[in-house]
This record gives structure tokens, C-alpha cells and sequence, in this order.
């Protein structure tokens, strides 16, 4: 009983220090229950594809993006490099936000770690990584549904149907792939966990 009082402890303590993590900026236009229409803002992504089943996805991919912005890096020059000393360019670290989002894409999985709102794309270190590289997501409109619960395929697919559903009585379309967003690390219980499924829409007139 005490190790567990001690978990929840340090997860209620982990919950509000990660209330200092930048999220995606988004206006919520309708809320029904776990069900919400979004308006989100443009954003950086750092991505990288990735094969292999649903649930291996985010942890093949985890460790390269992390890396990324712990530091696998260079840094962009202001100007042209005069030496040799000045063209290796330093790394930088980024602050990591919320969430880790996971989409279907021809060649596999996409898995994204959403960059600082104070970085342009040019300002951007380079990624070392080959297979990490950072992109502009263009502002949209989102439905989505958040849950806790384990990162399984089966919970996934219970929730993703009852937001197709919600959508299917609103007067909206669906215009691209679900997107598994996750907030919290794998060390964090299940029953504290913060998950949603966003799915790209337009209004139908």
C-alpha cells in the first residue's frame, strides 16, 4: 500500500511539473463529453517513419527524436562558415513538449515530436539523424477524443470508433489519417495517463 500511495505521489508531482510543457496551441469550437472540434495553429514537427505494429511504432522512433533534441544536432550558421572551426557547428538542446503524435503513412508510421513555438523552421538545428527531419504542418481542424488507459491497439480502436461516430452526426468530413497523440513517458501508470485521437475534418455545407 505504501508503494503504491508513493507512485501516485510522484506521478501527481510529474503531473504538475510537466504543466510547463509547451502543448500544441489549439481553440476548441464544439465539446460534447470526451469529444472536441479544434482549431489548431501551424506547428514544427520533428518526424521520423518507422515500420513495424501499432504499438512498437513510438518506441522504435522514441529514441531518435529524443536524441534530436537532446542534442544529435548542428546548429545553423548566420552567416557562411569562414574556418573550419566555425563549420562544425555546435548542437543545441530543445525543450520537449506534448504530444508525441503517431500517424499511418504509406511506408509505415509517422512519429513526431512538436517543436517550441518560438522556433521558425530556419532556426532550427539540423538533425545529425538521417532519418529524423523537421517539416510545417499547416493550421486545421481537428476532431478528438481524449482517454487514459494503456497504449494498446484495442483501446485505441474502441475510442477511435466513438469519435468517427460523433463526427458522422456532426455536419463535418473527415480529410486525412488519425493521429495517436500521447502526453505522458512509459513510466507513467496507465490511470494517469493522457491520450487522444485527433482526425483531420472540414465542414460539409
Amino acid at each position: 500500500m505504501r508503494k503504491f500511495c508513493a507512485i501516485v505521489i510522484a506521478c501527481i508531482a510529474w503531473q504538475i511539473t510537466a504543466m510547463a510543457v509547451a502543448e500544441a496551441k489549439f481553440v476548441v469550437i464544439e465539446r460534447a463529453g470526451d469529444c472536441e472540434l479544434r482549431q489548431y495553429e501551424p506547428a514544427i514537427v520533428a518526424e521520423t517513419i518507422v515500420t513495424g505494429d501499432f504499438s512498437d511504432a513510438g518506441n522504435q522512433a522514441f529514441s531518435r527524436l529524443f536524441r534530436y533534441i537532446s542534442g544529435n544536432n548542428r546548429t545553423r550558421p548566420s552567416h557562411p562558415p569562414i574556418t573550419s572551426v566555425e563549420a562544425a557547428a555546435p548542437s543545441a538542446k530543445i525543450a520537449m513538449t506534448a504530444p508525441v503524435g503517431q500517424e499511418r503513412v504509406t511506408n509505415g508510421w509517422s512519429v513526431t515530436f512538436m517543436m517550441p513555438a518560438t522556433f521558425k523552421l530556419e532556426m532550427l538545428p539540423e538533425p545529425n539523424d538521417p532519418t529524423v527531419r523537421l517539416k510545417q504542418v499547416p493550421g486545421r481542424m481537428m476532431a478528438g477524443i481524449t482517454y487514459s488507459g494503456r497504449w494498446t491497439r484495442k483501446l485505441y480502436d474502441e475510442h477511435a470508433q466513438l469519435l468517427r461516430g460523433w463526427i458522422a452526426t456532426q455536419k463535418l468530413k473527415i480529410v486525412g489519417e488519425e493521429v495517436w497523440a500521447r502526453y505522458d513517458p512509459p513510466f507513467m501508470p496507465s490511470f494517469f495517463r493522457r491520450n487522444e485521437i485527433l482526425i483531420p475534418v472540414e465542414r460539409v455545407h
